[in-house]
């Protein structure tokens, strides 16, 4: 028995105790859950990932690693924390306001791209933690009821969000990490952009290939890759759009209404 709760699978800090004082020692001064939240979401931000610690959190705090385990008992619970704090960014529509179902679902994919964009390191976490904290929730709660208004039978609900919001996830993760490299390169997501582009332009075997991708990428328009980017970004969305439209048509005729 003590063997299987040792090798237990790690659950959720919404989960557990919201008393984190095993270590020992006393309250540290001048510190609190939301600071030091607050400081790693701002950790995340500027290196990474890869780079966090809680060594290193302690260092910014100006306290020593002991003292953050008093108020959370293990990195994984403040990566999970951190994580809720910034799906709390995001500006939910009220499903209730009468707005058209069309113009919500707009506005919380350009919300979770803008998050993903804006803090590349919460892609990483969405896939790993169960996503139950209070922000996690009401983002969750938003999509499914402005999606219910679709007009979709409930059995197709859930196609419908996997079609929009992950479309979402990957364009915003994609874009997020090519600020990211721009960045740790020392350069403008356009500069970044063009150095790869003559890279891959002088290499032999993808020749063919970027010369339809030019040829594409000249008839998309846009000057800046910001711009590139919001064009294809907004054509997707409206196609999606398009397809639940015709798909909400379609199960009318089906059933006769």
């Amino acid at each position: 028995m003590a063997k299987a709760a040792q090798g237990a699978a790690r659950t959720s800090v919404w989960l557990e105790s919201t008393a984190h004082r095993r270590r020992g020692g006393g309250q540290p001064s001048g510190l609190d859950r939301a600071r030091i939240i607050e400081v790693t979401v701002r950790l995340l931000d500027a290196e990474g990932l890869a780079k966090f610690s809680m060594r290193r959190l302690a260092g910014e705090l100006s306290v020593t690693a002991m003292s953050v385990y008093w108020y959370v008992d293990t990195k994984d619970d403040l990566l999970e924390l951190a994580l809720d704090k910034a799906m709390g960014e995001m500006r939910l529509p009220d499903p209730d306001a009468g707005e058209d179902w069309r113009d919500q679902v707009r506005a919380l994919a350009r919300e979770y791209r803008t998050l993903l964009v804006r803090h590349p390191w919460v892609s990483a976490l969405v896939g790993v933690f169960l996503n139950i904290g209070p922000n996690n929730l009401a983002f969750s709660r938003a999509v499914q009821r402005v999606v219910r208004r679709t007009g979709l039978p409930a059995k197709r609900l859930t196609s419908t969000i996997s079609a929009v919001f992950q479309f979402v996830y990957g364009y915003g993760t994609l874009e997020g990490h090519l600020s990211a490299r721009a960045a740790a390169g020392g350069m403008t997501v356009d500069e970044y952009f063009q150095q790869a582009l003559s890279t891959v332009t002088a290499a032999p075997q993808a020749a063919d290939v970027m010369q339809e991708s030019q040829e594409i990428m000249a008839a998309r328009g846009g000057d800046t890759v910001a711009e590139m980017l919001e064009r294809d970004f907004e054509f997707a969305l409206e196609l999606l759009i398009a397809g639940i439209e015709a798909m909400v048509a379609r199960e009318r005729e089906a059933s006769g209404d």
